[in-house]
């Protein structure tokens, strides 16, 4: 079996995680904003996901000998530790939850905000279970200015999300006026009277919206009633508030399933009878994947038939048919399933609240919305002063958290 046993390893794992954890929400994002159900995509997720804890079970989890405290994933899952595994399962149904969550608040709260705030209360509260369960591993003086920066870029991402919004509305308010302006303009014969009936409807179609066929510029009124067209999950005009509940019951996920596996590998409760070893990593890893895919895999198949959020009824077989963005789905699996791995096996060796740093994954994610979504295109200065102001906490608070870690010694 290999494991990570220096901390140059553990923080070169965090940060590989880091990449891919911010990256698959980007994955997904796209596939809604095409118009894909998030029901497909997550259930050709779901699939990969489980395949990556699979196959690092027999690869990494089989390699060399077992020792007696540390023995082979395949010994291991024929011995008595039922209570560390439904540990770690109780944190793949935790987890699996937020991430159902969160396919729905990327649409109607956005891609970068819907991050930062699950992330935050996952360090906040997650973190510090973890420094407990880990019996204070870290430095403390490191890693709770860690988190206090954490939940200060939080805050200033807030304000960014709701100095965005307010830009947001005064372009689509500005559409509004300029169409209703040309429209009195042509009753009046100001605006031209050769206006065909045509283009007029092509201008009452979203206060004046793109056409169909033509390619509207990122950050532009029209960009957003089109992508409000194209898009699976519709969110202009609903209540904003439901996509903020989403986001912290997310959040809340989030900041316990580190926690439930921290209990599965290492047993501070002890759990385990007398002689019975830890869950390796990998073994936690593989059973936190299962429930991970009965959940998802259960709850969207009965989304199909039982939709939520306006969205239409469809059945399995639609979904079968539908390979409009399926490779991509299983490529956020695949990037997923690794980033959650990486995760665990650095926090293995250098204590889960380090590894916790992680969760600095909107980094990555606010880089993706804005290279590939447009996000805060076109937006005010205070905007843009606000989303640097985050991303330069956001970059302090990674560092402070992963110098706090330290060498597990037992």
């Amino acid at each position: 079996m290999y494991l990570i046993e220096d901390k140059g390893g553990a923080i070169a794992l965090m940060l590989a995680s880091l990449f891919f954890l911010g990256t698959w929400p980007a994955v997904m994002t796209l596939l809604e904003r095409k118009g894909r159900l998030p029901q497909h995509t997550y259930l050709d997720y779901s699939i990969t996901n489980l395949l990556v804890a699979v196959l690092t079970a027999l690869t990494f989890g089989q390699i060399g000998d077992g020792k007696t405290d540390k023995p082979n994933f395949l010994t291991q899952v024929s011995q008595d530790n039922w209570p560390s595994v439904l540990f770690a399962m109780g944190g793949g149904i935790i987890l699996s939850l937020g991430n159902l969550a969160t396919q729905y608040a990327w649409a109607y709260v956005g891609l970068s905000v819907t991050e930062i705030i699950s992330s935050c209360m996952c360090v906040v509260i997650g973190t510090t279970m973890n420094y407990f369960l880990d019996d204070k591993i870290n430095k403390a003086e490191v890693l709770f200015p860690g988190v206090v920066c954490f939940f200060i870029a939080a805050c200033l991402g807030s304000a960014v999300h709701s100095s965005n919004s307010a830009d947001n509305e005064k372009k689509l308010a500005d559409s509004k006026i300029n169409y209703e302006l040309k429209t009195m303009l042509s009753e009046n014969g100001e605006y031209g009277s050769d206006v065909e009936p045509d283009s007029q409807r092509e201008l009452e179609i979203g206060f004046g919206s793109c056409q169909k066929s033509e390619k509207v510029e990122a950050g532009t009124a029209e960009y957003l009633l089109q992508l409000e067209k194209e898009r699976s999950i519709k969110v202009l005009g609903k209540n904003r508030f439901i996509g903020l509940a989403i986001v912290f019951f997310a959040g809340v996920c989030y900041s316990l399933f580190s926690p439930a596996l921290n209990l599965a590998t290492n047993d501070q409760w002890h759990t385990l009878k007398e002689g019975v070893p830890h869950l390796v990593v990998y073994t936690a890893f593989f059973y936190f994947s299962i429930s991970c895919f009965v959940i998802g895999i259960g709850l969207n198949l009965w989304f199909l038939y039982r939709p939520v959020l306006g969205l239409r009824k469809l059945s399995f077989e639609a979904y079968l048919k539908d390979w409009n963005g399926r490779q991509w789905a299983l490529l956020a699996g695949l990037l997923c399933g690794f980033g959650n791995g990486f995760q665990f096996m650095g926090g293995q060796a250098a204590g889960y609240a380090a590894a916790d740093a992680v969760q600095a994954l909107p980094l990555v994610s606010t880089f993706w919305g804005i290279l590939l979504f447009g996000e805060y295109r076109k937006s005010s200065k205070k905007t843009y002063t606000l989303l640097f102001f985050m991303l330069t906490m956001f970059v302090i608070a990674v560092a402070v958290l992963m110098a706090s870690a330290d060498h597990r010694k037992n």
